[in-house]
């Protein structure tokens, strides 16, 4: 029997437990979750385990407070760290978590040097251009969670304001995971007729508002924690492009060298993820309007970034 593919999700709260459970019931391969709190990811594990006769999956999934079980991951997922609460930005979590996510990184360098690692951790494009400089892997190595999930929640938006299916509904959101966003509405379809021929201008601006402060809606109404599934579920799908060499295409936060006039950044832009990693980015013509945008938005994870430094 061939040798399955092994998933190292590491923080097992809500957004690691949502990815492994993900992960196990897509096969993707055996899936380790991975915590320091010893019991809680062994607990957790357990739990999916005992649903796969019910689900009909077939893989390991264990529990470890071992960093060392990383060991031998083709795909690491970084969930570690404090979730937001509700008042706080995703930059109040910038001190916090560059320390949870350091550790994490240094572990990830030592046990699985050649893993892809798939950065979810807040505030997501800074996380990643830190698991990048500490553990010095290459550019196609690192990605971070955002495009995906911030693409996927305007797609809802679009979707529930125009009573159709999810399924049908096309569209990219650029930038840092954050207010400052830029959800690309030109590029916006429904089974590829142009959303500006769908939508009055008042309620398309009222949609990307909304997908801007979309993680902000749910942790207010939730009262205590942040959004899990679908993260879980948008990190889930990277893993799988890059396991199964799909050359998906969509919006991650990637390592920029000069691409939209960018260099030493991480920020969502759309991308190709195959066997390879990041196998390409993809650079579109932005008009200048879409161009200040995008350069506001680097600005504002640019000076997280130089906090850190």
């Amino acid at each position: 029997m061939p040798e399955r593919n092994k998933i190292a999700v590491v923080g097992a709260g809500h957004v690691g437990e949502s990815c492994a459970l993900l992960a196990a019931q897509k096969e993707l391969g055996d899936v380790v979750l991975i915590d320091i709190m010893e019991d809680m990811p062994k607990g957790k594990a357990l739990d999916i385990l005992e649903g796969s006769p019910v689900e009909y999956f077939d893989v390991s999934v264990t529990g470890s407070g071992d960093s060392t079980d990383l060991s031998g991951a083709d795909v690491v997922i970084v969930t570690a760290g404090s979730a937001r609460k509700p008042g706080m930005t995703r930059d109040d979590l910038l001190n916090v978590n560059a320390k949870i996510v350091s550790a994490v990184a240094v572990d990830i360098k030592k046990n699985a040097p050649d893993a892809f690692v798939i950065v979810v951790t807040n505030p997501l494009d800074v996380m990643a251009w830190l698991v990048r400089k500490v553990t010095g892997f290459k550019r196609e190595q690192v990605v971070g969670m955002a495009g995906a999930l911030d693409s996927a929640r305007f797609r809802a938006f679009i979707a529930l304001e125009l009573d159709v299916s999810v399924k049908d509904v096309h569209a990219l959101v650029l930038g840092g995971h954050g207010d400052s966003m830029v959800p690309l509405v030109r590029c916006a379809s429904v089974s590829g007729v142009p959303l500006t021929d769908l939508m009055e201008k008042e309620i398309i601006d009222r949609l990307v508002e909304r997908t801007r402060k979309a993680g902000g809606e749910i942790v207010k109404l939730l009262g205590d924690g942040s959004a899990y599934v679908s993260p879980g579920a948008s990190a889930v799908m990277m893993a799988e492009a890059y396991l199964r060499d799909q050359k998906r295409v969509m919006g991650a936060s990637a390592q920029l060298s000069g691409e939209y006039g960018l260099d030493d950044i991480y920020l969502g832009v759309p991308v190709k993820l195959s066997g390879r990693g990041l196998e390409e980015i993809i650079e579109i013509d932005l008009s200048p309007e879409e161009q200040k945008m995008l350069a506001d938005s680097a600005e504002e994870v640019r000076s997280q970034i130089d906090i850190l430094r």
